[in-house]
């Protein structure tokens, strides 16, 4: 699985690995912040969190445009330090009023400008480092890896912001309010790291940092194609922004009213066994044994297996101590259930890799179109068992307090509905988000790689926005909102399979 990369992939991914996971510190609380800091309801947070995720993944576009020109790595340097002062002005606690709504405006802006010169053009580099044909065939591949890389980072996220500040409270008496501030400050943190970690090991990825128009090597031309295929590429490439929408739209409700829904819906407290999901540590355990086990069956020498056969039981070990020293029923918090995403994006990596790589031995391997295709599938099912599962809820309700509309809670779900709908939407991302991207790095016209993954960006950002839609709809009835976004992945699959020879013709 690791074997046959570049080493500046590793570089690159551990950069983003720290940048992510200050970006999901923040935003696991984000929604909440803006509700109990400045008592904004569920459709007013949810306008704004959606907005805000809008702007971070629209302006890549504009990011990726101007690194054509001047290089990505210039851009990637800027970037980090733009996002650094968004997250420390986050970080001072201004009340809750006039001046501290103006001051997080600011703060948000800033952290979108840095992403736009961060994000996309990290990732343009990487695509770089597949144009050497030595490493041609691992670009997908690659790019799963790199992807897991960021979820390493997001995984921590839920639980380094609840942690940090529930000690700030507990310890020191900080109020709910001023606790959320704590979160946003390890976001910078993370930043100092990310930046670090880029240009203590530059010199492996270094040779990638051009442009289409000013390769710096003999050894990396510039590919010259026809103003016919051009224009293709670009056609093929934003029918699957079209899609790309819509998925974005229904996987990003995990901060908004999959959020609301686990504070309002789900029961708080979990006993037994189900304890141990709520431990990031037994997440990485499992993780471990998972990549273990593949280390003991794959292809390699007696020494590699006996090291992963230590990594299994070492982890197996590690969780039977964990659930014997388990307490027997904790209370748990709905931003907690963020973790689950990258845990198992993470844990999966590995067995999509290994299905696909099978399946490409056998020459029937899925090209990329098919497979995002598959993941609007996969990303309705959720949403199905979303709708059936609350059939018969009420709706949601609140109570005025201290002048504040504060949500009731309504319902004792078992929390692991929430899990089960993670899982099925972290399948489905895997199918269509590394892919995506690495699709992106592979059709994209030489001359516009930074605007054509700006360009995927723009369909994200599209799709954040739409996230505002279902918390908008937050007090209806729950099968009517999930059942939404049920039949807009449904309908988003069938019109990418619709097109498939077109698609399948670049890819």
């Amino acid at each position: 699985m690791f074997n046959g990369q570049p080493k500046g992939l590793y570089a690159l991914a551990l950069a983003n690995t720290g940048e992510r996971f200050g970006y999901y510190t923040m935003l696991a609380v984000f929604a909440l912040f803006l509700k109990d800091n400045f008592g904004f309801n569920e459709g007013t947070a949810g306008l704004i969190y959606s907005s805000f995720l809008m702007l971070v993944y629209f302006l890549p576009l504009f990011g990726g445009m101007l690194a054509d020109k001047i290089g990505y790595g210039k851009c990637v340097t800027v970037g980090i330090s733009i996002m650094f002062l968004g997250y420390l002005f986050l970080a001072i606690p201004l009340g809750s009023g006039t001046t501290a709504i103006v001051a997080m405006g600011a703060a948000l802006l800033l952290i979108c400008l840095g992403t736009a010169l961060f994000k996309g053009n990290l990732q343009v580099l990487v695509g770089n480092l597949y144009e050497d044909p030595k490493y041609a065939s691992q670009r997908d591949n690659g790019f799963s890896l790199f992807y897991m890389a960021i979820n390493i980072g997001a995984m921590f996220a839920a639980s380094a912001a609840i942690g940090i500040m529930l000690y700030m409270q507990n310890e020191y008496g900080y109020s709910k309010e001023d606790s959320y501030h704590f979160a946003f400050g390890i976001a910078c943190i993370s930043l100092i790291i990310s930046i670090a970690i880029y240009f203590a090991f530059r010199n492996t990825f270094k040779h990638a940092d051009y442009s289409g128009a000013k390769p710096t090597t003999a050894s990396q031309p510039v590919e010259e194609i026809s103003k016919s295929e051009t224009k293709e590429r670009i056609v093929a490439l934003c029918l699957v922004f079209a899609v790309v929408i819509f998925f974005w739209m229904a996987f990003h409700q995990n901060g908004s009213t999959l959020t609301f829904f686990a504070e309002q819906y789900t029961n708080h407290t979990v006993t037994g066994i189900e304890t141990m999901f709520y431990d990031v540590w037994n997440l990485v355990l499992l993780i471990f044994v998972v990549y273990g086990l593949f280390g003991l069956f794959q292809n390699g020498s007696a020494k590699s297996k006996g090291i992963s056969a230590l990594v299994v039981v070492l982890a197996v070990g590690g969780l039977i101590w964990k659930y014997f020293s388990a307490e027997s029923s904790i209370n748990i918090e709905a931003p907690i259930f963020q973790q689950f995403n990258p845990a198992f994006v993470v844990l999966l990596t590995p067995v999509s890799m290994a299905i696909f790589g099978a399946l490409a031995k056998k020459g029937k391997e899925p090209k990329a179109p098919l497979k995002i295709g598959l993941g609007m599938l996969v990303a309705a099912a959720a949403y199905i068992i979303m709708t059936l599962a609350c059939v018969g809820l009420p709706e949601p309700s609140t109570h005025m307090e201290g002048g504040k509309e504060i949500a009731n809670h309504v319902a004792d779900v078992t929390p692991n509905l929430l899990i089960i709908t993670y899982l099925i939407l972290t399948f489905a991302e895997l199918l269509l988000s590394p892919i995506g991207i690495s699709f992106v790095s592979k059709v994209a016209p030489p001359k516009y790689k930074g605007m054509m993954m700006g360009g995927w960006f723009v369909a994200t950002a599209i799709g954040n926005f739409l996230v505002a839609i279902p918390a908008l709809m937050w007090g209806q009835s729950l099968t009517l909102i999930w059942g939404v976004l049920a039949v807009i992945c449904l309908v988003s699959a069938a019109f990418i399979f619709c097109i498939l020879k077109k698609l399948n013709k670049v890819a």
